[in-house]
């Protein structure tokens, strides 16, 4: 490449990093209208992926992209939402063919109740377990287990587990993780604490790739680098940390140390994210108006747009505008051909399919 064409890519990517960072002043203010009114070009189909024989959907959230780009991995909760998966009876992590076609299952007995899924570049599939296996009253097994996150082998071998099995409050670790993201140097970050009450950890913890812990930042509040439920984490291009402030009805985007870069409205109130290689940001919206009514006139669904900008370009609503609860989809993700998958809590549970019309 000569001096020139040098000079010219990178002048390209400074440029490129700029715009990327630069505060999107007019989309990202927090009273700012809602953004309801983009085109849908998707086709929602319904009962796409089959669960095994005598199997029926339950409650799942958790959803990722195999490496072939067309194939996904799902956290399902064993055909509820609350207790079975700790039973130990059942699998709970799931492999779907493109066609729908279950490939392999695992977690019988290992996971408690899947929350969080993230396949990495190796192909190994991480789990956030968030919750654990003591009793409705409290009453604490023999061998606790849950509150972790779990790196399996894709064929279901367990390979790494972060956190102390049953949980551990703050300054330990790990008590109700919600995701896990795995960065293409090694480094795990992880979202931490599920309830948005008063004491409750608020915080990412970042670790090595041999689960050794780096550093952590964040509390429960609503200020800059804040977060109340930081339910959902994604990596742009760039190396940048999108994490899903539920709560607080905002994105907040950082670097890999934990410097806040920025802070997002425009794409609602999101429990779910997800960016692909071409930096297509898709985020999903499943608690507005049934869940939190105080959140405006925002409606629920899947918003898509550029990782980049910050531009929210589509707009797929809940196919069931009258539900009442954790409607549409609570985990989001997209395959290599730009077909969108939606893991839905309930009451309806289990994973849509979005398709270009």
């Amino acid at each position: 490449m000569s001096n020139y064409n040098k000079s010219i890519r990178s002048a390209f990517i400074t440029l490129t990093a700029a715009v990327a960072a630069f505060p999107l002043l007019s989309l990202a203010q927090p009273d700012m209208d809602p953004v309801n009114d983009l085109p849908n070009p998707y086709q929602t189909i319904e009962g796409w992926a089959k669960m095994p024989e005598g199997r029926s959907w339950g409650s799942t959230s958790a959803v990722d992209i195999d490496p072939d780009g067309v194939s996904i991995w799902v956290g399902e909760r064993c055909g509820g939402n609350v207790g079975p998966c700790a039973q130990g009876e059942l699998d709970s992590i799931f492999k779907f063919d493109a066609n729908g076609n279950m490939v392999t299952s695992f977690g019988r007995g290992m996971v408690m109740w899947p929350h969080g899924i993230h396949v990495d570049f190796e192909g190994n599939v991480w789990v956030t377990d968030g919750r654990d296996n003591r009793a409705a009253d409290g009453t604490a097994p023999a061998e606790l287990k849950g509150h972790q996150v779990l790196k399996f082998s894709p064929e279901g071998e367990l390979l790494m587990a972060i956190g102390e099995p049953g949980g551990a409050r703050a300054p330990g670790y790990l008590f109700q993780p919600n995701d896990v993201y795995v960065a293409p140097n090694g480094d795990i970050f992880i979202g931490e604490g599920h309830s948005g009450a008063e004491g409750s950890t608020a915080r990412i913890l970042k670790f090595n790739s041999e689960g050794e812990f780096l550093k952590e930042w964040g509390s429960l509040g609503s200020g800059p680098d804040q977060f109340s439920q930081p339910h959902s984490l994604a990596m742009d291009s760039q190396g940048r940390l999108f994490v899903a402030d539920r709560g607080n009805n905002r994105i907040q985007i950082f670097d890999q140390e934990g410097t806040l870069l920025d802070s997002w409205h425009q794409f609602s109130r999101n429990s779910g994210l997800y960016i692909d290689d071409n930096d297509i940001l898709y985020a999903a919206d499943s608690e507005s108006g049934s869940v939190n009514p105080a959140h405006g006139a925002w409606l629920r669904g899947i918003r898509i747009g550029n990782a980049r900008t910050g531009e929210v370009t589509a707009f797929i609503p809940d196919p069931n505008p009258d539900c009442t609860g954790t409607c549409t989809a609570e985990g989001v993700v997209a395959d290599r051909n730009g077909v969108i998958y939606g893991a839905e809590v309930g009451p309806v549970g289990g994973i849509k399919r979005y398709v270009r019309q």
